[in-house]
């Protein structure tokens, strides 16, 4: 079993929440929205959206004009593809 294919910034517990999230519909999430289902802190959660971002994993959109400015994130392509590698590692792993 070879765990050092698997990508290390995607494979920590709380990415991988927001990478799942992320990846599980079209359309963006709202930071309120993912918060609330991954039942994170505002400063766990956004230190881990940076991370993700830093390495364009995942997209933000500040909204204004929604009464109160609301940031959107959603997967990049890149981001996309990099969840998917993910997942077929993760089944090579659990079919041997």
């Amino acid at each position: 079993m070879d765990l050092s294919k698997l990508d290390k910034l995607i494979h920590e517990k709380a990415r991988l929440g927001i990478m799942s999230l992320l990846a599980s519909r079209a359309e963006r999430w709202a930071f309120q929205d993912l918060k609330s289902e991954l039942k994170m802190s505002d400063g766990n959660l956004i230190t881990h959206l940076r991370t993700l971002e830093k390495a364009n994993f995942v997209l933000s959109e500040k909204v204004e004009g929604l009464g109160r400015p609301q940031t959107f994130y959603e997967l990049t392509d890149g981001g996309r593809s990099a969840f998917e590698s993910y997942l077929a590692e993760l089944e090579k792993i659990l079919r041997r």
